[in-house]
Parts: C-alpha cells; sequence; structure tokens
C-alpha cells in the first residue's frame, strides 16, 4: 500500500481540534516538475508554430522590415504610397494616442501588413515552383540546364532549418487528370489481360462512359479539388479502410521487422526498455515538429500530415464505419503479458522514465505470476475479427463501469506493447525461421495484439522486436521513418551493458505497472470467443514466406543501368508467369506525398512491354540480346508510369474518386463497376529507405533491416514485399492464402515458398542477360 499513499498529495483528518493537513513534499515536487514540463511543453509547441506559421519566413524578418519602413518614415519617405496615413485617419481617437504615436503605430500596422503579404508571396511562389515535375522524367545522372535553375530556385525560397510542418502550406494540391489520359492509360493497362474480343468491348464500355457519364462527374472532382486539400485522400481513407467490415488483421494491417542479423541484447525487460524510451524521445520530437522534413534530392518536400496520427490514436468499430480517434498529451502505455493487461506510466518527475526504469517496470510485469481475469485472455481478438460484431459489443459491454475504463486506457494509450512470450527472428540455419517471423508480427495468437492501436510494439523473448500498424491512418513509409530512428537510437545511441541490461541506475521510488480490471460477462465472452475463432481461420488460412536474397542487389543493377524497382518488378511478373503460367493485374504502390496530405497511387506493373519481355524469357527461339533489348523497354516503361504516378498522372485514385462521385449521384456505371472489381492477383509494395544517414552500412555490415510485409490482397493471390538494403541485399516477404490455391494438394502447403523461389531464379536469369552481354563484349 505504500505507493498509494504515495499517490496522494495531501490528506485531511477532522478532529475536535479542527482540521490537521499533512502535505507530501514527494507528491508535491513531482506535481510541481509535471507542471513545469507541460508549460516547457506548450511553450516549445507555441515556438515552433511561430516558426512554422511564417515559414520560409522567419519571426525576426518581421523586425526587419518594421525598422525598414520606421526608417524611410523618418527620412520623410513614403513607400506606402499613402497607405500609412489613411490608416492613421482610421485609428480611434484617444487621449493616450498622439499624433505621433499614431504614426508610428499606422507604420507599424503596414509593415505587419506588407511582411504578411510578402509571405504568402514567397509561398505563392515556391508552391509554384514545386508544381514543376519536369526533374523526375529526365534520364537519371543527367540533369538539363532548366532543372538546375529550378533546382536552386527552391532552394532559395525553401528558407533555412525547416521543421516537419514547414513546407505544408508551400505544397501545390494534386491534381485531377483529364478523362482522356485516364480511360487511355486504363485501356492500355488491361490489353495485356484480355483476348481481343473481351479488349473491344471493354473499348466500347469505356468510350460510352466518357461520352456519357464522365463530363458530369468530372466536373465535381475539379469541385473538391479546389475547395478540398487532396480530392483523393479522405475518401480513400473512408471508403478503403474504414468502411470495410471485414477483420483488419491480415486483410488491413501490415508489420514491420527488426533488423536482419543483428539481436543487442537478450534480455526481452531491457530491449523493451530502450525501445519504449526511444520512441518516447521520437513522439516528444513529433509533437514538437522538429524533425526534419523528408525531401526528394534533398529539395522537394514530402507531405508530413501523416505523422500527426502516430501516437495516441486508434480505430474506433462502428455499425456501418469505424472512425480513427487521435488524442494527444497521454502519458500512459498499456502492455499485453499472457492474457493480462497493465498500464504503466511513461513519465516519472516530469520527465520520460529512462531506459532503466523501463526495464524495471517491464520485469515487474514479466514476474508477474497472476492469472488472466474471466474474458481478459482473448480480449484483443475482438479487434482482430469482423468489425459489425466488435462495434456492437463494446456498445453494449464496454461503454461504462470498469470495462470503459480499462478500454479507454488502452485507445488512448500512446501505443500498444505486447511482451511475447515466444521466440522468433531471422535464422540462417531455421529455412522457416523468417515464415513464422512473419506470421507472428503479422496475426500473432489473434489475441495479443490490439489491431486497432496505429501500431503495436512486439518484443519477443529473446530480445527481437517488431511492430503490428494499423493502416487507416498512415502508410508504411510513415512507420518506416519511426522504425528506422529507433532502430538507430537503440542501437547506436542507447545501448546496453555488458550484462545486456539497459544503462542506468534502477529507481526504487517507481510504483510498479497496474493491472487493468475487466468486468466480461457470459455473454461477452461468447463474442470474444467468436471473433477469436473467425481470427484464427483467417491467420491459418495465409502462407508466408521469406526470402533473404543475397546474390547480388542495388550496386550490381545500377551498373546494369537500369533501375533497382523496375528490375524487381520485372523479375515479379517472370516469376509469377512461371508459377500461374499467366499475367494479372499488378499493383504497385507509389506515392504521392509531394502534394498536399498525398497518400498512395498505383502503378500498373503487368504492361504489354513487360509481357512481352516475359515471353520472349521463356521462348528460346529468342536471343539474349533480344530479351535484353526488350528487358530495357520495359523497364523504361515501368519507370515512365512510376514517374506519372508520383507526379499525380495515375489512374486508379481518379477512376476511384469517379466511382465514389457516381454512387453518391445515385449514378449506374457499367464501366467503372467494372474496374473497380477487378481482383488484383499481385499486389507489391517496396519498403524504401528513408534515412541513410543513420546507419553507416560500410562500417557496420551487419545492421541492416529486414523490412516488412502485408497479407495477400486477393483470396487466390500474392502480396510480396520487398527492401533493398545496402549495395548487395534485398528481402522479399511472399505472402498468400492456401485456402484459394489452383494447384493440386501436393503444391499447396508450400506456394509462397514456391513463388519465392521463383523470384529467386527469375532475379538470376535476368542478371544472366547481362552477364552474357559482358561476355560478348
Amino acid at each position: 500500500m505504500a505507493e498509494a499513499h504515495q499517490a496522494v498529495g495531501f490528506q485531511f483528518t477532522v478532529t475536535p481540534d479542527g482540521i490537521n493537513f499533512h502535505l507530501s513534499r514527494e507528491v508535491l515536487k513531482h506535481i510541481y516538475l509535471s507542471g513545469v514540463t507541460s508549460w516547457r511543453k506548450r511553450a516549445i509547441q507555441f515556438k515552433n508554430g511561430i516558426l512554422t506559421g511564417v515559414y520560409p519566413a522567419s519571426p525576426s524578418s518581421w523586425l526587419f522590415v518594421v525598422i525598414a519602413i520606421m526608417s524611410s518614415i523618418y527620412a520623410r519617405l513614403d513607400p506606402s504610397l499613402g497607405m500609412i496615413d489613411s490608416i492613421r485617419k482610421m485609428l480611434p481617437v484617444s487621449d493616450y494616442l498622439t499624433s505621433q504615436s499614431q504614426t508610428v503605430l499606422s507604420a507599424i500596422l503596414f509593415a505587419t501588413g506588407l511582411w504578411w503579404s510578402l509571405i504568402l508571396l514567397l509561398r505563392f511562389t515556391l508552391k509554384v515552383l514545386l508544381s514543376y515535375h519536369g526533374w523526375i522524367f529526365e534520364p537519371h545522372g543527367k540533369m538539363s540546364s532548366s532543372t538546375r535553375l529550378w533546382m536552386s530556385l527552391v532552394k532559395m525560397f525553401s528558407g533555412r532549418r525547416p521543421l516537419l510542418y514547414s513546407f505544408q502550406a508551400s505544397l501545390p494540391r494534386l491534381p485531377v487528370p483529364s478523362i482522356d489520359d485516364t480511360i487511355c492509360r486504363y485501356l492500355e493497362s488491361v490489353r495485356p489481360l484480355l483476348d481481343y474480343d473481351q479488349y473491344k468491348n471493354m473499348e466500347i464500355v469505356a468510350n460510352e462512359f466518357k461520352k456519357d457519364q464522365a463530363p458530369r462527374l468530372q466536373k465535381y472532382l475539379w469541385l473538391k479539388s479546389w475547395w478540398a486539400s487532396n480530392y483523393v485522400s479522405d475518401w480513400w481513407e473512408e471508403y478503403i479502410y474504414l468502411r470495410g467490415r471485414s477483420p483488419i488483421m491480415v486483410n488491413s494491417n501490415f508489420y514491420t521487422m527488426d533488423l536482419l542479423y543483428m539481436i543487442p541484447t537478450h534480455r526481452q525487460a531491457a530491449r523493451a526498455g530502450n525501445v519504449v524510451h526511444a520512441l518516447l524521445q521520437y513522439r516528444r520530437k513529433l509533437e514538437r515538429g522538429e524533425h526534419i522534413p523528408m525531401r526528394a534530392l534533398g529539395v522537394v518536400p514530402m507531405c508530413s500530415s501523416q505523422y500527426e496520427r502516430m501516437f495516441n490514436t486508434a480505430r474506433i468499430p462502428g455499425i456501418e464505419t469505424d472512425c480513427v480517434q487521435h488524442m494527444r498529451n497521454r502519458k500512459h502505455l498499456v502492455v499485453y503479458h499472457r492474457g493480462r493487461f497493465f498500464k504503466l506510466w511513461l513519465y516519472y518527475g516530469g520527465r520520460h522514465l529512462l531506459p532503466s526504469e523501463l526495464e524495471q517496470q517491464f520485469q515487474c510485469i514479466l514476474s508477474d505470476t497472476s492469472e488472466p481475469q474471466p474474458g481478459e485472455l482473448k480480449l484483443a481478438s475482438l479487434t482482430a475479427g469482423n468489425r459489425v460484431p466488435w462495434a456492437k459489443a463494446r456498445q453494449k459491454y464496454f461503454s461504462e463501469g470498469v470495462n470503459k475504463t480499462s478500454l479507454d486506457a488502452i485507445e488512448t494509450a500512446a501505443f500498444f506493447l505486447t511482451l511475447d512470450d515466444e521466440a522468433h527472428g531471422y535464422d540462417p540455419d531455421r529455412a522457416e525461421s523468417m515464415d513464422l517471423y512473419a506470421k507472428s508480427l503479422l496475426h500473432g495468437k489473434c489475441f495479443d495484439r490490439w489491431f486497432d492501436k496505429s501500431f503495436t510494439l512486439v518484443v519477443y523473448k529473446n530480445g527481437k522486436i517488431g511492430v503490428n500498424a494499423e493502416h487507416s491512418w498512415a502508410d508504411a513509409p510513415i512507420i518506416g521513418h519511426m522504425w528506422e530512428d529507433i532502430l538507430a537510437t537503440d542501437y547506436f545511441r542507447l545501448g546496453y551493458t555488458e550484462e545486456g541490461h539497459c544503462k542506468g541506475d534502477i529507481n526504487k521510488g517507481l510504483a510498479p505497472p497496474s493491472r487493468l480490471q475487466w468486468d466480461i460477462p457470459k455473454a461477452c465472452q461468447e463474442v470474444i470467443e467468436h471473433s477469436y475463432l473467425i481470427a484464427k481461420d483467417l491467420a491459418d488460412d495465409v502462407d508466408f514466406h521469406g526470402c533473404v536474397f543475397e546474390e547480388f542487389g542495388k550496386g550490381l543493377i545500377k551498373k546494369c543501368r537500369t533501375s533497382p524497382d523496375a528490375f524487381i518488378q520485372l523479375a515479379l511478373q517472370l516469376a509469377h508467369y512461371r508459377d500461374k503460367g499467366e499475367f494479372c493485374l499488378t499493383y504497385e504502390a507509389s506515392m504521392t506525398r509531394m502534394f498536399r496530405e498525398g497518400r498512395t497511387e498505383t502503378v500498373r506493373s503487368c504492361t504489354i512491354e513487360s509481357t512481352a519481355f516475359v515471353q520472349a524469357m521463356e521462348d528460346t527461339a529468342y536471343t539474349s540480346e533480344q530479351r535484353l533489348a526488350l528487358f530495357r523497354k520495359a523497364a523504361e516503361k515501368h519507370q515512365n508510369m512510376y514517374r506519372l504516378a508520383m507526379t499525380g498522372a495515375g489512374i486508379d485514385r481518379h477512376l476511384f474518386c469517379l466511382y465514389i462521385v457516381s454512387k453518391l449521384l445515385d449514378i449506374e456505371s457499367p464501366f467503372l463497376n467494372q474496374v473497380l472489381s477487378e481482383p488484383w492477383r499481385l499486389s507489391t509494395s517496396q519498403t524504401p529507405q528513408q534515412q541513410l544517414n543513420l546507419v553507416d552500412i560500410q562500417k557496420f555490415p551487419k545492421y541492416v533491416g529486414a523490412g516488412g510485409g502485408f497479407g495477400p490482397v486477393a483470396d487466390d493471390g500474392y502480396g510480396v514485399s520487398y527492401i533493398i538494403v545496402g549495395e548487395n541485399l534485398i528481402t522479399f516477404h511472399v505472402s498468400s492464402k492456401y485456402s484459394c490455391l489452383e494447384n493440386d494438394d501436393s503444391l499447396c502447403l508450400q506456394d509462397s515458398h514456391r513463388f519465392g523461389q521463383n523470384i529467386r531464379q527469375a532475379m538470376l536469369d535476368i542478371r544472366e542477360l547481362f552477364s552474357l552481354k559482358e561476355k560478348a563484349l
């Protein structure tokens, strides 16, 4: 009970002689320090808000403009062309304002207006400059004089030392492509997938849509593009993510792994202590907006809006649609371990808990031998099953009392942490180690991750870590940016003692984590069990294969004078054709963050050029020179489509928004219905490395990331994620489902593994084309 007494700042007793107060100096000290920290945080946020609000100018530039205007007045010059005198006449007459004071005040008001007008002019100029995308279409390694001039101007107008959100007001809006361009590119993308009659029929349907319905729908999109910050993102979040009623586990959430080869400590509590402390440091900089904004080529800024909801965020289930709840200034964490939920305070005396203190807290949880309360063990499976039962259960059983209090603690926590009782990680001597590691991060036991949280940090008993992230609030590069920072901080800044503990002293004054309390009736337990069984069936149906490709990497591919991404995408096309004997609609995620509130666009990687190359690879009548020529043509096509997608000229988000408008207007479109119902049987995504300056891979070759992955988008398709690390490593994450494979039973159990092997062989076969050319030369 000592902790309970320490938690009270003062006590009083009523006696016949009066009321006696007993103050706790220690608690009052902590209250004082917490207040100081809170006000310091507000002051820093206010200062950074001012810096961001006037960017690319600075607050000191206002003083410069005021001094310049005042100096001109005293020199009997009027740079305002009479405006200062007009402002002076509009000021109220007062005994406290002399004629000279009125003139000074009028000059200050004019200078402030002039200063703000110059800021708006700078922002507009920068927005116009950032609307130019010719640089991205120039050949790699070559830069025209016009692009050099443009880049110099962008640097000049971008200011110095920008904060995370400094460029938000200067980013251009995502443009609405023309109907003609979208329809033309769509027909081109489906040509290799349809026979002659099917394609002619699609042409007719598309042209009818372009002539009859599209102009009206397009007008509404133009209106929205001018009214809203982004004509796609809000609808994309709502209709693609939040309105989905099927489980988000596997179908939507994705995962990110630890470093591939290294484990800095095998002590679970210590690893959790360092990583959580690193996350708190990252969150503090994020709340203050102090992270450096990402910039392409070190010049073109990326939109940072998705970072805002990284912490203290949860997806809240609803009957028809979910919503994303984001809170501020929450100072606790919820930890799951062996069926129990614990609440852990992250601050002590107005500061973050130190790594050693966090290790101490996590060790308390690991050493706790108490049993789960009735219904507590599999409670989180509600977030893994169908959304409607979870929404109804939340309303009925978690809207009051201890259940509401405990659920609020989870949903408002900084993030969710699972201290897993299994050991996972990549082991070169165990072929299935990456597969099991991936499945554990993606779905775990179906009840030991809170899939509705913005992200769940998983710490395994052998010290390995990973993240399961909910997808609606942000895309994978946002989590990837955070994860790169966390791993670098953990390994290179915080470190561990020789015994594997966190550095620092133990604080015996900390109160231990507290158990969350639940009162879950039998009826609710039945709902939990039902959700668990649905989630377990889904998890058992997912097949994963992790392929660590070490034969060659980006370095050798660049020597072949081709894009690493195009190289891999063509290898995936070749691998899929060998695996299924046919081509399929292929999705590759591209980002549109050069625009305000941009998220993603689709690159349709299966093209006329790529299918011609694949068919040539499988036809012995073609020579190596002919195959190589077709490869280069297909790679160039892919690169051009990727550039179009990045610059707002993709087709799929445009078609998606046209479809939404048609539904809102109750317009039936056979063309849009066909487009939006086409399955993506090969869904791919590259995990980008965004902060190459954090780790010197040449000096630390084993400190390389393993990337992450996701479940298959189509039940009868593949999901493939890959990360290109350094010069000599590419890691693939391949997913599929056992239940919908079109192969005989003897091959079903190895489907993802077989596709992974096909990818490896396709990479080697394409590399052989260049080797044969080198030998011929």
